[in-house]
């Protein structure tokens, strides 16, 4: 019981911050893998970002050129470290320190590095990498901090489908076990500790497919009759798949212990055409639709129903179409850089904003209920 009444009352306290808010940072990421074909320029690609109006640009491979090329430009950078580094990083600090000298140090502050990646979805692609997961971003953190740059954060990336044990209804939602214990929350500690972020790859369309109770019109932000699902633990309605699905990480976290770590979205997008001929729902039109429906959610202010400062920031994947047979096209540019879709990218500025204190507490009040 008095661990109930403390929770209740840090969370109250806790909720009474959540006065004023920035809509979120709408970034796209580019191409880990070359294509090909060869790649545009640098100077193209930079060039082509800043004419979208997005407001920060993923770089999966941290090439040198591009985040040269995004010098002296508005535009943020948030930079991954591929998997296969995460041990090597682990094991020796030098190493991480050689990294920076190579991929931050010639560019910043000139370019905009906002954010450093250790890793992409390391539980599902290489999961023998996990143990060596914190070690590295620490090293990675303290090699910043050797180099006297110390407004850049660290992290790391997961998948959705990786770390949530169920996305419905999003107060029943859990860290997967045991890296929960383990990995996760260990790693939250230290991002509250370091003011740095939790980084999600968030699919609809992937969750759409896996379920098929689950209407189209819902994953595609579409305000038709019943394209809704009732949280009936919490009394919410989620009226689109990607809240329901970032509402799932929110509580996950809560249950977890950490309730004000910043969540980026570092992948998301509807694919215009699939890997088979199965992926019916693959199409221009949709991919367009869910787009659009993104972008004026993320505009509206409104959060999500459990937090109301909404995401940080939200990376649509990907910036160019991959050329070659079994591949999903997840591009909003083709392979000439023309567009495929009318919409319109940009966004982010100061609003005020009150309330979201009784869902808050309802949902940690529900939550501790059902442990």
């Amino acid at each position: 019981m008095a661990s109930f009444f403390f929770t209740f009352s840090l969370v109250f306290h806790l909720s009474l911050f959540h006065g004023s808010s920035s809509l979120p940072t709408i970034g796209i990421t580019t191409a880990a893998n070359a294509p090909p074909q060869p790649p545009p320029p640098p100077e193209r690609i930079a060039s082509t970002v800043t004419s979208l109006n997005f407001q920060a640009v993923r770089l999966p491979g941290a090439d040198p050129s591009i985040i040269r090329a995004f010098a002296y430009t508005n535009t943020s950078l948030l930079l991954s470290i591929p998997n296969i580094l995460v041990p090597p990083l682990a094991a020796n600090r030098s190493l991480a320190l050689g990294w920076l000298y190579r991929h931050v140090l010639p560019f910043y502050p000139r370019s905009r590095i906002s954010l450093i990646s250790v890793g992409n979805d390391v539980f599902d692609s290489t999961p023998d990498f996990s143990p060596f997961l914190l070690p590295a971003i620490r090293n990675v953190y303290l090699a910043l901090r050797d180099l006297g740059i110390k407004k850049v954060p660290v992290s790391t990336t997961f998948s959705f489908y990786n770390i949530i044990t169920t996305s419905f209804p999003p107060s029943s939602a859990r860290f997967e076990e045991p890296a929960g214990s383990l990995i996760l929350k260990p790693l939250l500690q230290f991002l509250d500790d370091t003011n740095s972020s939790f980084l999600v790859n968030l699919y609809p369309y992937n969750m759409y497919r896996l379920y098929s109770e689950i209407p189209l019109g819902f994953a595609l932000f579409q305000d038709f009759p019943f394209n809704f699902r009732d949280d009936l633990v919490t009394g919410v309605r989620y009226k689109n798949l990607f809240d329901m699905m970032a509402d799932s990480v929110v509580s996950a976290m809560a249950v977890a212990g950490h309730v004000n770590t910043p969540i980026i979205v570092a992948e998301t997008g509807w694919p215009s055409s699939g890997a088979d001929s199965g992926e019916v729902e693959a199409t221009r039109d949709y991919a367009e639709i869910y787009l659009k429906g993104l972008v004026a959610h993320l505009r509206s202010g409104l959060g999500t129903p459990l937090r109301k400062e909404g995401i940080a920031e939200v990376y649509i994947y990907e910036l160019v179409d991959k050329e070659g047979k079994g591949n999903r096209s997840w591009g909003i540019l083709h392979q000439n850089l023309t567009k495929k879709y009318k919409v319109e990218f940009s966004g982010g500025f100061k609003i005020g904003r009150f309330g979201g204190l009784l869902m808050l507490v309802a949902v940690h009040f529900s939550i501790l209920l059902c442990i």
